[in-house]
């Protein structure tokens, strides 16, 4: 979530660079193991969540297909979401899946994949509430911490301010409990949320288009060329397709640009 989730991310950079990493498992060594290590957030329907105790949504669903693409296993880990770069970097696990928005500041820090779905941040307010960007002056914006969107929100002119949770219910629960006027949440994540709580939320605009992409470690290239080979045969083969068609009943990968 770049959701779909920076201030607190020009803290994290030098961080994880100032760190003494131990080294990223290389494609040979993911297949030695038999393991592809994979970490989501858990609490991001309907990308990554629990149901019935049981880890699932389109980004554990794609995860898996790309496992089983590399000849591997998937062995997943949820983790908050402001950790899991930092736990990447500590070589945790060899590929994050949770909705990252491709921004400068995470590629100082991180190398992504192909894109692998391509959203933007809408506004989600109580009906009658802030619906465009002008609405926003003067009001109160929750947004999760270390989310791109909450360093764009906090560049907005006018906003009365920010306020950051953890987790995405945090922050709806915040705007339906009047403690705040709107959020900016993923466009998908919005659609969801509005099914679940019929009548009780309004989406606006567009304010924040975004790449997503999966997460590894800097100067991986073999991992890297691998996952992305992995994830252009499932857009190949149809198998994306169907996995978004059955959680968003459209196909969510990003747009070619010409060229």
């Amino acid at each position: 979530m770049c959701h779909t989730r920076m201030s607190a991310l020009l803290v994290l950079v030098p961080a994880l660079c100032a760190a003494a990493p131990a080294h990223a498992a290389t494609l040979a060594q993911v297949k030695a193991s038999g393991v592809l290590r994979l970490a989501t957030e858990g609490n991001y329907p309907p990308f990554n969540h629990y149901k019935n105790k049981a880890l699932t949504g389109f980004e554990v669903e794609l995860g898996n297909a790309i496992a089983k693409q590399l000849g591997v296993k998937p062995q997943w880990t949820t983790v908050v979401f402001e950790s899991l770069l930092l736990g990447l970097d500590r070589n945790r696990y060899d590929l994050v899946i949770a909705s990252h928005g491709i921004t400068p500041e995470r590629l100082k820090a991180v190398t992504f994949s192909t894109p692998h779905y391509c959203s933007g941040g809408v506004l989600v307010a109580r009906p009658g509430g802030p619906r465009t960007l002008e609405d926003l002056k003067g009001k109160v914006v929750t947004m999760g911490v270390n989310t791109s969107y909450l360093g764009y929100v906090q560049k907005l002119p006018g906003i009365g301010g920010v306020k950051t949770f953890p987790t995405t219910n945090d922050q709806l629960n915040a705007v339906l409990n009047n403690r705040a006027d709107a959020m900016v949440l993923d466009r998908f994540n919005a659609i969801d949320a509005s099914k679940v709580l019929p009548g009780k939320l309004q989406i606006g605009d567009v304010v924040f288009p975004e790449r997503i992409g999966m997460a590894m470690r800097r100067n991986n290239a073999e991992l890297e060329q691998a996952v992305n080979r992995a994830l252009a045969t499932l857009m190949a083969n149809g198998t994306y397709t169907k996995l978004s068609q059955a959680y968003f009943g459209q196909d969510v990968r990003c747009p070619v640009t010409p060229g």
